[in-house]
């Protein structure tokens, strides 16, 4: 899966994302807030705080985490099988 390289909080609790592939979009994280761990982001300020962790994962200092790889699906609108089409007709055999 291609790396992600840049993270940018925006408002409304989305994110632009740039992966090493020249892809770059939002997410919509909006859905999230308020929910478990992600209560913490009823502080805008919290959630501004966005960087990308030393694995290449989203992270956040009140210790949330959101996988690049999900994000990039998201981003691009492709789902796994599209982007690795060897992976289901192996996951068959």
């Amino acid at each position: 899966m291609p790396q992600l390289i840049t993270a940018e909080a925006l408002s409304n609790f989305r994110v632009r994302l740039s992966y090493d592939d020249g892809i770059t979009g939002e997410v919509d994280l909006s859905p999230l807030v308020g929910r478990g761990v992600f209560a913490a982001w009823n502080d805008v300020a919290s959630f501004n705080q966005v960087r990308i962790g030393e694995f290449g994962e989203l992270v956040w200092d009140n210790n949330i985490e959101l996988c690049p790889d999900s994000l990039y699906l998201q981003v691009t609108g492709k789902s796994l099988e599209e982007i690795f089409p060897d992976m289901s007709a192996n996951s068959h055999a």
